[in-house]
């Protein structure tokens, strides 16, 4: 009896640029409940950044607005009518704050992050590649700025910069610089320890043998190999952002009304509201925050799992994909023949 054919999958050409993308690559590589997590994050996320971007277009009135053609608007009114969300005890339009708030919310996710990532990889590109003294004074000036809680750094932030009555630039550079603080630990280690490892890999001495410049070889080599794993601290510490620019808000340290929206402001002056059975200028801020945290989470969860070998479901077998084989009766088969 002849053998069967086995059928050998063909190697797959090289995926356009585009699907090696962070997130893109995470999508194709996700199945199962792992695969509706990161959907699940990436629509209310995009929800998140599309509300930012189309402020202006979306909101039907300004963030400081009082008034329109028809005059003031009314205190505390329901939901419904003219302000879908109702109004707040000042006469603001709620639907119109928390659109304007998501604006405020990215424009601080982008100032402590970027400044973060920027600063935290150069530093541990320079200890993990030269290490000596100057690795162990970086790590332990960084695990001793670890230990600061972002929110309190953030506080005295506020208070040095414009004495708790922050402006929309003031309150973003508070909370931006606060929190830049607090994560630079973070993208430090990760980079850091991936120096050390790249470091002593053949591609890197190669290049030392070759002539190749400390600056150079850390930039050109060490570099791309060493942030691949920043995606992943990117969405974790966007949520982190959000969760301290509303608590800052929210203690009465954020930024004022007339200047900017901000989430954990509203709640604030909702606090009153809630004896009085004022229902809505508290809820629609709070699920705003807990919406835009999630999709946040759920995004750099996702990439998490999917990064890990072990939590990475496997992928079922399409019709294109070739039947797996079964080994075993090919062997009692060719035995018997």
């Amino acid at each position: 009896m002849s053998i069967p054919d086995v059928p050998v999958p063909m190697e797959s050409p090289r995926a356009p640029w585009y699907r090696r993308l962070p997130v893109i690559s995470h999508f194709n590589k996700s199945v199962g409940l792992q695969r509706g997590m990161l959907v699940a994050g990436l629509v209310l996320t995009g929800a998140f950044v599309l509300t930012a971007l189309l402020a202006p277009l979306l909101a039907p009135y300004g963030f400081s607005q009082l008034s329109d053609d028809d005059g003031s608007f009314p205190t505390q009114q329901a939901p419904g009518g003219k302000h879908l969300l109702g109004t707040t005890v000042s006469g603001y339009d709620v639907l119109s704050r928390v659109i304007w708030g998501a604006q405020t919310a990215i424009l601080v996710i982008v100032v402590a992050v970027a400044m973060s990532i920027v600063v935290g990889v150069v530093l541990g590109l320079v200890s993990g590649y030269i290490g000596g003294w100057l690795d162990r004074i970086l790590v332990v000036i960084a695990d001793a700025v670890y230990a600061f809680p972002s929110l309190l750094v953030a506080i005295v932030m506020a208070i040095v910069i414009s004495g708790g009555q922050s402006s929309l630039v003031g309150g973003i550079f508070a909370a931006g610089t606060a929190i830049t603080l607090v994560f630079i630990p973070q993208y430090f280690r990760v980079i850091r320890a991936e120096t050390v490892r790249l470091k002593a890999e053949p591609f890197v001495e190669s290049a030392k043998v070759v002539g190749a410049s400390n600056i150079r070889i850390m930039s050109r080599h060490i570099y791309r190999n060493a942030t691949r794993t920043l995606p992943l601290i990117f969405t974790l510490n966007a949520s982190e952002a959000i969760l301290t620019l509303a608590g800052l808000g929210f203690l009465g340290f954020g930024i004022e009304p007339s200047s900017a929206a901000e989430w954990g402001f509203d709640l604030n002056k909702a606090l009153a509201d809630t004896t009085s059975g004022i229902w809505w200028t508290g809820l629609f801020p709070g699920m705003a925050i807990v919406l835009t945290v999630l999709g946040l989470t759920l995004v750099g969860e996702s990439i998490n799992d999917l990064n890990d070998p072990r939590l990475r479901g496997r992928k079922s077998t399409g019709g294109s994909s070739p039947a797996p084989v079964d080994t075993a009766a090919i062997a009692t088969e060719v035995r018997a023949s």
